[in-house]
């Protein structure tokens, strides 16, 4: 166990270069499983859900070589299995996508429940629906197990998915792009990674039209090729990046930061008293940022809601509140999508925070609250909630302790090192035992 120590105060600045995007890598890596020929992928993160995906791809008898410097070379040959590990695919929620290449390519797949981050009900409804639409069979043995089978995969015609969900999307398509026949795909989601999934599976010979809108057409074919793919930067990764420099009042560049995804990241940050300048693929935080609420139509205050995409996104709730208690007046943030997303809050007012917490989907926050570290530490529930308490412990006054760091690392590539080169002062310290 880790844990991260951070002595508050410190302006970033500098320059940093965004990593590749999370979820589109433990997607592309699941879909090398489609092609018998060799494929690589470039700009993947060194991150701990990623290297888990390559746990599972090893076991299940796929070859995988890293080349350096983010580059992998994915050979899935032959397939030794059809029964997921339930100790590596417990580790993250992504390993449910490997559900709909492996019936593709294998005609069947047994898996446990995914893991992931526990910040509300996250059912796989639409997920098993929309597979059972193109003809997969569907038995759950036991409590938290599934089988799934296909003789033969058919285009579904149409499916209507019941919520725009991200992953349901993405198994959907993997699945489709190797059935017969044609395959609409209504209410999909269009997330960067998902347009990222879709144009690499372009890439290796799949006909997928549609790509960025809510609608995808998939005419199936018989097999796919190898190929050559560079995933496209992390906007998570990036939306923090900018909430860190702006709560401790820096100046930071992040290149090849894709500013053409921060579209509602950047309307809702400006609610915030945050932005930004853009320069080719880079965007320039300033210091001099005015860090006030701007108050809705009437005086009323104003409030912060996640939507699918190109709304803005539920991971990034957990920066703007941090960012929102630096900022002058009231905000309310309301995350409609998941119950647990803001019961990390209560360390933040254990350090000062002025938050209270009306119910499991809304929080009122009053800024500018002066924050302290706490004395005994603060943990890191999740991936998004353990990124906000080290934005809360960058500015800060005195030291913050942060427990629990390995959920960070699930989901941000070297971030003490990347924040160290920008200033501040923060160190990975290895401890035996839990002190929170």
């Amino acid at each position: 166990m880790s844990k991260f120590i951070i002595e508050g105060g410190h302006p970033l600045h500098g320059t940093i270069t965004a990593s590749g995007n999370k979820n589109a890598a433990l997607k592309l890596l699941p879909a090398c499983i489609l092609t018998d020929k060799p494929v690589l992928l470039h700009n993947i993160p060194n991150i701990q859900d990623v290297r888990n995906t390559l746990l599972i791809l090893r076991d299940l008898g796929v070859n995988v070589t890293d080349l350096g410097g983010g580059s992998w070379r994915i050979h899935a040959h032959t397939i030794n299995k059809t029964e997921m590990d339930s100790v590596l695919a417990g580790r993250t929620r992504a390993s449910f996508v490997f559900s709909g290449p492996m019936i593709a390519r294998m005609g069947q797949i047994t898996l446990p429940l995914p893991g992931g981050d526990v910040i509300g009900g996250r059912p796989l409804d639409t997920h098993m629906r929309a597979l059972e639409s193109l003809g997969v069979k569907i038995d759950i043995p036991e409590r938290g197990r599934f089988r799934m089978n296909a003789d033969s995969l058919r285009g579904a015609g149409y499916i209507l998915l019941a919520e725009a969900s991200v992953t349901a999307t993405e198994n959907t398509v993997m699945a489709a792009v190797l059935a017969k026949g044609e395959t609409i795909i209504d209410n999909a989601a269009s997330e960067p990674h998902v347009r990222d999934l879709c144009h690499f599976l372009n890439q290796l010979g799949a006909k997928i039209e549609g790509i960025g809108t809510n609608r995808l057409k998939i005419q199936g074919v018989d097999r796919l090729t190898g190929g050559e793919f560079r995933i496209g930067a992390d906007f998570m990764e990036v939306g923090s990046l900018i909430g860190a420099t702006a709560v401790t009042g820096g100046a930071v560049r992040i290149k090849n930061a894709a500013p053409h995804d921060l579209g509602m990241i950047r309307l809702v940050y400006e609610k915030l008293g945050v932005s930004w300048m853009v320069e080719g693929n880079d965007i320039l935080i300033p210091a001099d940022q005015s860090m006030v609420v701007q108050a809705a139509l009437g005086g009323r205050i104003p409030a912060i809601k996640p939507m699918p995409w190109p709304g803005f996104p539920p991971d990034l709730m957990s920066i703007a509140v941090v960012i929102a208690t630096q900022s002058q007046g009231s905000v309310l943030l309301h995350d409609w999508m998941y119950e647990s997303r803001f019961f990390f809050v209560d360390n933040l007012v254990f350090m000062g925070a002025r938050i209270v917490l009306c119910d499991p989907h809304r929080v009122l926050v009053q800024g500018i609250s002066d924050l302290f570290a706490s004395p005994h530490g603060v943990p890191s529930p999740d991936i998004r909630a353990g990124m906000a308490m080290i934005l809360a412990g960058l500015c800060a006054q005195g030291k913050t302790t942060i427990h629990n760091i390995q959920q960070v690392d699930r989901g941000y590539e070297r971030i003490e090192e990347k924040l160290r080169a920008l200033g501040a002062v923060i160190q990975r310290v290895e401890e035996t035992k839990r002190q929170v």
